[in-house]
This record gives structure tokens, C-alpha cells and sequence, in this order.
């Protein structure tokens, strides 16, 4: 059975045993995040986090193709524009979009509850000079999170982090899948890894993690007291997704709002549905979920998804996943199947990281609120705790390595770790 990994982008460490986690959501998220410079500024003085940021800027620039990697290496710069927010400044415009969604089952009204600021707030996060011809990113690229505050990589920097690693096993999978399924020798070995025939995108591969979550930056701003904002999770109703049948397309919003980005910039059909397929490949019967996923993102982008390439409608008049590729001797749609890329499975496995550091992140914070007193903190304090200690310990350190070496020598591995933090002046 495929991996649901929405189910592990919850904020985890809420339900660990004996975490005295204290999560804080913005009280208005209809204005950036108070907390956002200070993030930033941990960010910076992360050598993790700078190399991690570094790596993303050479992957993008690997990218064969000139107009997407002139449009990859946008995202990652410090004044890129968020193209598709241009137009959308007034409350009317915003709340069009939502009713748009409202009414295509794409959202449902009671998800307001979740958001402070409600639909909209959800579907528009605050950005900077919104009315202006170049909305900018709330916060850098480089400080935002990897999910929601308790969740994966939930530390300033933890989205190019997230990001890096991603990336390089999006790389590594795509050669694994070369050397299994390249032409072989008489022997079995294989005889040539880069078989032509075998043709799969590398463009594709290093670019799709990078688009993936992007919008993390939008999304996930940071409040004053070190946590983050909630996140609108939409894209359907969670009852009847699948054509109309018993299924659940929700995901959260950042996978939907960076759809929309690399639509309006009118990136290929081959890169924007490998990068809807990090939450769902759609196979196994979950191609709904991908379709829907599209269309709630073309709504935001404020375009056709029939007329760019995106999706195509079936014999039944159902919208479903274009036949990239096809050489045409078969009608593959016609038979009910769609013409599967393998990038499309590859981006969805490279994704499959949260299934460690969630966890990791759950149980880490279970650590450091027990050695905090000894540095002076105290997990009570939650804007000092989580500012000074728990986010700066995060973003220099990671919880995947602060867990491993738990796992090899105990809590003096770790608390040796902050120690060595605490002698550089980090903390």
C-alpha cells in the first residue's frame, strides 16, 4: 500500500510521551510574522544551513534547460518575485479565488477554523509589497522551516536543508533506477547505466525538489515567540475527491501554492506533475489526487490546466494526467491508464525523508527540554526556550543527527553536542 506521508507532516512531538511542547499559533496571520527576523538571522549563522542553501544554487545550476533553470535559480534568490501573487493585493480579488475553490470542492468552509485569518489568510499568506508589481518572500528562502512548528525539520533553515537532501536522493534514485533497469550484459551486470532508451529527465530530477516546497517560505512564517503559523491544508473536501467516489486529496497548502508558481511561470507539463507528485505518485489508484492537486493550483494561478498541458479530459469527460511522451501506437487514455513517467515515482520516493525526521524531531525536543536547565533555559520560557535554545540547537545541528548520535551514545553524545555549541558561542 503507498506511504499517505501527509499523515507525518503533522506537528508529532505534540503527542510525544512526557514533551512539554508548547505550540503557540499567530494570533493574526493576516500580517507577516513577527518572528521572522529572528529566524533569519539563526538561519545565517548556521553553517548547516548555508551549505545546505549553497548546494540548492549548484543543483540549480546543473539544470540543461535555460529557461528552467533561469526560473529555478529565481526562486532561490533573495528578491525573487512571487508571481503569483501580482494582481492579487485586495481582499475581493483574494476572496474570488477562495470561492473559486469553495465552489470546485477544493476547499471546505469549515477549514477556516484551523487558519487565524480564516480561508483567506490561508490561501494568501502575507507577503511583502503586495501591491506592488514584485511581491516579495515574508521571510529568506533560507530561514524558513520544513513544516509546521514539531514537525520535520521545524527550525529556522530547515526548509534548504529538507530541500538539499531531497534533492540529492531525487539524483540517487534516478541512477539507482538506471542500474536496475538499463540494458544488461549476457552476464546480467549491467553494460550501459545511461542507456538512451531509458530516458529519464535529469532536469526534472534535480529541479522537482527544489519547486516541491518552495512556498514553505510563504507558508510556515515564524511568531514572535519562536513557533510558527498554522497551515491551511486544502486541494479537496476529503469525503468524495476520487471523480466523485469515497477519497481524501487534502494536502497542505505549500505543495498546492508552489503548483501555482511554476504554472504562472509556465514550466513544462513534465516538471509541474513530477512536482505534484511528492505527496501522491498518482498511481495505485491515487491519480485523483495529483488531478486535484493541478486543479486547485490553476485556480490560484488563474489559468486553464486543459489549455497549458497540465491535465486533458478522458472519453468520460474526467480530467486526468496528460500522456506525455506517447509515442501514440496506443491509446493508453482510452484503456483508463495514463502514461506513467518515471520521475514522476522517483520525486514521490525522494520525499519519503520525513518518514525518519519527523520522528526525529518528536523525539529530539524530548532531549533537549531535559538538558536545557543545564544551559540556563528553561522549556517554560517558551519565546527564550525556543529563540535562544531549541532553534538555534535545531538549525546548527539538525534533529537527524542529534538522534543518531543519541541512538550510538546517549544523552552525553547530544548534550556534548550543545556543549560544543555553547564553546564557539553559538549559544
Amino acid at each position: 500500500m503507498p506511504i499517505d506521508l501527509r499523515s507525518l507532516l503533522v506537528p508529532v512531538a505534540a503527542v510525544a510521551i512526557g514533551a512539554p511542547l508548547t505550540v503557540a499559533y499567530a494570533a493574526d496571520q493576516t500580517v507577516p510574522g513577527a518572528g521572522n527576523a529572528t529566524a533569519a538571522a539563526t538561519a545565517a549563522g548556521s553553517p548547516r544551513v548555508v551549505q545546505a542553501e549553497r548546494f540548492l544554487v549548484a543543483q540549480a545550476q546543473r539544470i540543461r534547460d535555460r529557461a528552467l533553470r533561469t526560473q529555478t535559480l529565481d526562486i532561490l534568490s533573495s528578491r525573487v518575485c512571487i508571481r503569483h501573487r501580482i494582481g492579487r493585493a485586495s481582499a475581493a480579488a483574494k476572496d474570488q479565488v477562495v470561492q473559486q475553490l469553495l465552489d470546485a470542492g477544493l476547499v471546505t468552509a469549515d477549514a477556516a477554523a484551523a487558519i487565524p485569518g480564516g480561508l483567506r489568510a490561508g490561501v494568501f499568506p502575507p507577503v511583502l509589497q503586495e501591491t506592488s508589481t514584485c511581491p516579495q518572500l515574508p521571510q529568506p528562502f533560507r530561514s524558513a522551516p520544513g513544516s509546521v512548528f514539531g514537525g520535520h525539520h521545524s527550525y529556522p533553515g530547515g526548509l534548504p536543508i529538507h530541500e538539499a537532501n531531497n534533492d540529492r536522493a531525487d539524483v540517487a534514485l534516478a541512477e539507482t533506477y538506471r542500474q536496475s533497469y538499463g540494458a544488461p550484459s549476457e552476464t546480467g551486470e549491467p553494460r550501459d547505466p545511461r542507456d538512451p532508451r531509458l530516458f529519464i529527465d535529469e532536469d526534472v530530477i534535480i529541479a522537482a525538489p527544489i519547486w516541491h516546497d518552495w512556498a514553505k517560505a510563504i507558508v510556515f512564517q515564524w511568531n514572535a515567540d519562536g513557533s510558527e503559523f498554522a497551515e491551511l491544508s486544502f486541494g479537496g473536501n476529503g469525503t468524495s475527491d476520487d471523480f466523485g467516489r469515497p477519497g481524501d486529496s487534502r494536502t497542505p497548502g505549500h505543495h498546492i501554492l508552489g503548483l501555482a508558481e511554476a504554472m504562472v511561470r509556465e514550466l513544462p507539463p513534465e516538471l509541474v506533475i513530477t512536482q505534484a507528485s511528492a505527496h501522491a505518485a498518482p498511481t495505485l489508484g491515487l491519480e485523483y489526487r495529483v488531478v486535484n492537486w493541478l486543479r486547485a493550483a490553476a485556480i490560484i494561478a488563474d489559468l486553464d490546466p486543459e489549455a497549458a498541458g497540465y491535465l486533458v479530459r478522458d472519453a468520460s469527460g474526467r480530467l486526468r494526467l496528460p500522456p506525455l511522451r506517447q509515442l501514440g501506437e496506443v491509446d493508453l487514455l482510452a484503456a483508463g491508464q495514463t502514461n506513467l513517467l518515471a520521475e514522476y515515482t522517483i520525486h514521490n520516493l525522494s520525499d519519503g525523508d520525513v518518514i525518519y525526521s519527523a520522528p526525529a524531531v518528536a523525539q529530539v525536543q524530548v532531549l533537549l527540554t531535559g538538558i536545557a536547565p543545564r544551559f540556563g533555559y528553561d522549556a517554560a520560557d517558551t519565546a527564550r526556550y525556543n529563540n535562544k535554545f531549541r532553534n538555534v540547537v535545531l538549525s546548527q545541528l539538525s534533529a537527524e543527527r542529534l538522534l543518531v548520535l543519541y541512538s550510538a551514545g546517549g544523552l552525553d553524545a547530544v548534550e556534548g553536542e550543545v556543549k560544543a555549541l555553547r564553546r564557539r558561542g553559538v549559544l
